[in-house]
């Protein structure tokens, strides 16, 4: 037997907290719990590396490669002028709070809209750490066939491309009718 949907019941349940959409705390728990895991990642990789130490884990495929990148992603921009660490800082900053605030006033809260902005916030808030801390962000995460090398990269960059694939999902899609 199929039941329908009731609209007023619906409501009511979502006004009650049973489907609560996720709130602006629960996204920076979240974005905390990224940053914890990026900077006890990088630390591990430290206290166990040198930097541009390799240490191979599957032959062929995957490395930890202890790198240090001054620039964006994948090393884009890379430099030791210091006006590109008080830029690359100010720009982290700005966009953390503004995926907030833009979060915080949306309407539509969808769960794209909430994971894509945790990871996000998570991952640049991680990146921003080590900015301000090391001047450089530490990458270790080092996949490759062959000679072909991904640039390294670590746990905050994962959580940016994949917030970010979220977050274009969730602008693009078509609205539910």
């Amino acid at each position: 037997m199929k039941i329908k949907n009731h609209p007023k019941r619906q409501e009511s349940e979502v006004k009650q907290g049973l489907f609560k959409r996720p709130s602006v705390p629960l996204l920076l728990l979240i974005g905390i719990t990224i940053v914890i895991l990026d900077q006890v990642s990088k630390a591990i990789i430290m206290a166990h590396m040198t930097p541009f130490e390799t240490k191979q884990l599957i032959p062929g495929l995957f490395n930890l490669t202890y790198i240090t990148n001054t620039g964006v992603a994948f090393g884009f921009m890379a430099g030791t002028e210091k006006w590109r660490h008080i830029t690359f800082q100010i720009i982290a900053f700005t966009a953390l709070c503004g995926l907030v605030l833009l979060y915080k006033n949306l309407q539509d809260k969808s769960l794209v809209l909430f994971w894509g902005s945790a990871l996000v916030f998570g991952g640049a808030l991680g990146n921003l750490i080590d900015r301000v801390r090391y001047r450089h962000v530490i990458d270790f995460l080092d996949f490759y066939i062959g000679n072909l090398h991904w640039p390294a990269f670590n746990i905050a960059d994962s959580a940016i491309t994949i917030g970010g694939a979220l977050l274009v999902w969730h602008f693009t899609r078509k609205p539910s009718s």
